[in-house]
């Protein structure tokens, strides 16, 4: 062990670690790599917010329920056959063996199930569901004046005043876009936007983009500007408003960076709605002006809530740093990462009080009353909480009546849109895990 002991030594290689280490039953020495790295789940478990990690859990099933309503709903008689509706396995992330009948059971107030004389098993909605389907419809179109108000929004911060329809319809959702957005929607507002088509220079799939038609001065005001009344209607310019900042309740380090805080407050940004082409990338000014687009587009949705490789799409048009994780994770004062299942998601920290979101749409209200109705449970029971390095999903709900092993599901799995040459987050996965503590000090 003493001759180990003092053939130890520590290198730094190319920002790594690396120490050298006798072997004992070969006299070789070995390179072992040590690094201060960590998986995204591991480096921030000090800055965890159960509150919002239950208000993942919460809308995990809802997707899940939506989705499958969305496809009963575009059938001519709104039924459908097990076996085909068993297409929508994957979306719903529903591992055989289970059965896909046994989760609609757990939901009868929203589900209809009965066999046809040959036995084949259909599936329908409930009166309730059905009623429920034409109030969503009903609030969808109450807000489409204001939805199309969001998008000329996002149009008018992108750079080339275009963006392609596939990377806008992963808001729909989100924004609550209508469900026949590609095709009519989008063609309701010329004197926003028009659909325009670009064929591909490489032979390939030709693309449609979403082409900004007018400008409007009164839009191009952020909404934490509208909120502090500071505006005047000019071009959009610089500046020094400063976001609101929630850090975590168990988090203690804050007093150590208070005044970087301050000084990171009072830095002036580039509006999300000036031409940012002039900005180096990797700047102070290039970053604080990305965080400004992000809390404009989270201002922009129904939750106040993203998938975080939804933003990812828009890096190239809005002009945002390619490592994005990064920046979340590292102003985790103004965002929180919820970092549960394989799709981690971004919240506006200021939108909420506790599990609570402050400011609540129609639309809001209205998956409220949809949560209601999912499961049946029976006799009242405790409030349902959750572990915070737990995955698995309401055990009442997704229980097989003829097997009750326990289902480990993930968070949604929608499937991201095909075709898009965004890089993955594989670069993002991996951080130092003093970058979180650092945040602020080139500020």
């Amino acid at each position: 062990m003493k001759l180990i002991n003092k053939l130890k030594s520590t290198k730094q290689f190319n920002g790594k670690s690396f120490y050298n280490i006798l072997n004992p039953n070969t006299h070789q020495i070995q390179v072992r790599q040590m690094t201060t790295s960590k998986r995204v789940q591991d480096r921030s478990k000090k800055k965890r917010v159960h509150d919002l990690e239950i208000v993942t859990e919460k809308w995990k099933i809802f997707h899940k329920i939506h989705h499958l309503m969305e496809v009963i709903k575009a059938e001519p008689e709104h039924v459908i056959s097990i076996r085909y509706l068993e297409q929508e396995r994957r979306q719903i992330n529903l591992p055989k063996p289970h059965k896909l009948s046994d989760f609609l059971r757990k939901s009868p107030k929203l589900f209809d199930l009965y066999k046809d004389r040959n036995g084949t098993l259909w599936v329908g909605m409930t009166q309730d569901a059905e009623d429920l389907i034409k109030e969503e419809e009903r609030e969808i179109q109450a807000r489409s004046d204001k939805v199309a108000e969001f998008v000329t929004r996002i149009l008018m911060m992108s750079v080339d005043k275009r963006i392609r329809v596939d990377k806008i319809a992963h808001f729909r959702r989100d924004m609550g876009l209508p469900f026949d957005f590609r095709d009519n929607w989008v063609h309701s507002y010329p004197s926003l936007f028009r659909l325009v088509k670009s064929e591909a220079e490489d032979g390939g799939v030709d693309h449609e983009f979403l082409e900004l038609v007018g400008w409007k001065n009164e839009w191009a005001v952020t909404e934490l500007e509208k909120r502090s009344g500071n505006f005047n209607g000019d071009s959009p310019g610089k500046l020094s408003l400063a976001f609101p900042m929630k850090f975590p309740p168990n988090f203690k380090k804050v007093f150590r960076i208070g005044g970087k805080l301050e000084h990171f407050k009072k830095r002036e940004y580039l509006s999300p709605y000036a031409d940012a082409r002039g900005l180096q990338a990797g700047s102070q000014e290039f970053d604080k002006r990305a965080i400004a687009v992000m809390h404009e587009l989270l201002s922009f949705t129904l939750e106040k809530r993203l998938v975080t490789d939804h933003l990812t799409h828009f890096r190239r048009e809005l002009v945002m740093p390619q490592k994005l994780m990064r920046l979340l994770l590292k102003h985790f004062g103004i965002f929180y990462v919820s970092e549960r299942g394989q799709r981690f998601h971004v919240f506006l920290n200021e939108a909420y009080n506790g599990q609570e979101l402050i400011e609540k749409c129609p639309l809001v209200l209205w998956k409220e009353k949809v949560i209601d109705l999912i499961g049946y449970r029976g006799k009242k029971k405790k409030p349902a909480t959750f572990d915070e390095f737990s995955d698995v999903e309401d055990k009442d709900l997704f229980k097989s009546d003829s097997d009750d092993e326990r289902l480990q599901m993930n968070l949604e799995n929608e499937n991201t849109m095909d075709g898009l040459d965004d890089d993955v987050l594989a670069d993002d996965a991996v951080m130092d895990i003093e970058e979180v503590s650092r945040a602020y000090k080139d500020s």
